[in-house]
């Protein structure tokens, strides 16, 4: 048995490989290296350029390497942009997942984890927000995933594709071994650019709105360790390959941070203050959402190691500084 990880040359399918390699599983990654980096694929793993949308190519993969798995991460992820390209989104998240699904359901693939997001429930009006909640995306990016979620639950009913959709909060930090993490130099994750700005890679950083109805009027976020997001992944796994029901599962940690927060715990990490500018809303951001995370833990097992904001924190920073270090050589 093998597992095929699309976009596993990014941020967060990049420790989805190490992890794999890690327990021993023979691992394949797929990616077009639009966003990711080859260098951040673990040698252990087998790096093929293409895209996903190739079903072809997707279906000798399967065949040649025996895969029974395919863990699902390609995709675009920045909100406004989705605003702005939705069309794009649309293509790249829903109509190439659609491509990928009809090359598993083809060539048999008994199991398929996909990268959903808490997106798909748009501006809650409850929090915490739970599985059973009724999604209402409101940017393009969240509705593209939840299309994949109705396709994926579908081809389960028609053609008995067992799945898992992982709904990720807010993802952050980096592998605690300092092999991987954030390399996009201008994401727009926030933990990211208030460490960029922190070490001064970036000469401030904008808060976008400062009126929401929250305690210090700026956004709340669950943010969620990268390395506890992908041991969800890794008991995710082994729930569909020893015959465990499809669903869906929220990840995140059950308690939400402001951005005011997350800049508070960089300055603490950093010993200096961030320069930040206050400013208006942006397109597609809730107010706040932090999840319900029960199922996860009753069904998968699963058992966070590093829920702490700072711990989070002091991880980012830390690859940024490496990123800086590899980056001057």
């Amino acid at each position: 048995m093998a597992v095929l990880v699309t976009g596993g040359a990014g941020y967060i399918g990049s420790h989805m490989v190490l992890a794999l390699t890690d327990a021993g599983e023979e691992t394949v990654v797929l990616d077009n290296l639009s966003t990711g980096f080859a260098w951040a694929v673990s040698p252990q793993a087998k790096l093929v350029r293409g895209d996903i949308g190739d079903e072809e190519l997707v279906m000798t993969l399967v065949k040649t390497h025996k895969i029974d798995a395919i863990v699902h991460f390609a995709g675009s992820i920045v909100v406004p942009e989705s605003v702005s390209d939705p069309l794009g989104y649309y293509l790249n998240n829903t109509v190439k997942s659609r491509a990928l699904m009809h090359a598993a359901v083809k060539a048999h693939v008994k199991n398929f984890i996909f990268s959903s997001t808490a997106a798909v429930y748009g501006n809650p009006k409850n929090l915490p927000v739970f599985e059973t909640d009724e999604p209402a995306p409101i940017s393009p990016y969240g509705t593209s995933k939840l299309m994949t979620e109705m396709m994926l639950r579908d081809s389960h009913i028609a053609y008995g594709l067992n799945y898992i959709a992982l709904r990720y909060f807010n993802v952050a930090g980096a592998d605690p071994k300092g092999r991987t993490g954030q390399s996009t130099p201008r994401a727009t994750h926030l933990i990211k650019v208030a460490c960029q700005t922190a070490l001064g890679q970036r000469p401030g950083m904008d808060v976008f709105g400062t009126d929401y109805d929250t305690p210090d009027g700026t956004c709340i976020r669950d943010y969620i360790h990268v390395s506890d997001l992908i041991a969800a992944h890794m008991d995710a796994l082994s729930h569909l390959r020893r015959g465990g029901d499809s669903g869906i599962f929220n990840c995140g940690y059950g308690k939400g941070y402001s951005v005011l927060d997350v800049i508070g715990a960089v300055e603490r990490a950093n010993g200096a203050p961030v320069k930040h500018t206050l400013g208006p809303r942006r397109a597609g951001d809730p107010a706040g959402i932090v999840a319900g995370a029960e199922k996860v833990r009753k069904i998968l097992g699963w058992q966070p190691q590093y829920n702490d904001l700072d711990l989070i924190v002091k991880s980012a920073l830390s690859w940024e500084r490496h990123l800086e270090r590899r980056n001057a050589n």
